[in-house]
């Protein structure tokens, strides 16, 4: 499955108060150049970590019938590295995003 490179070439730009793990300076604003940014698909992750990363790993099911088979066949396709401290950000921001999208559009069970 190829990624799609992103067609708009206007950096975005998002007034946010963001503390860095490096010194804790909060910039005024944050730009997000998307010119090089790709899209692509998963419908499957997993995350794997040591002392000094956070790997995800991205995938989707090329299993169709788990009938008929004892294996599910996962096509890896991105991995995304983080360090710890991007990693925990990354946790609180998409937890507040779910939480925003089961208020609007019930509760995801799993």
């Amino acid at each position: 499955m190829a990624a799609k490179k992103n067609a708009n070439t206007a950096p975005a730009v998002e007034e946010t108060e963001t503390e860095t793990e490096d010194n804790g300076a909060v910039p005024n604003r944050v730009i997000w150049d998307d010119s090089d940014m790709e899209t692509a698909f998963a419908n499957v992750v997993n995350v794997i970590s040591t002392r000094e990363e956070f790997a995800l790993l991205f995938g989707t099911n090329q299993t169709w019938n788990l009938v008929d088979t004892s294996e599910l066949t996962v096509r890896l396709t991105n991995r995304m590295v983080l360090t710890p401290y991007a990693a925990k950000r990354f946790l609180a921001l998409l937890h507040a995003r779910m939480q925003e999208y089961e208020q609007r559009f019930g509760e995801l069970k799993l």
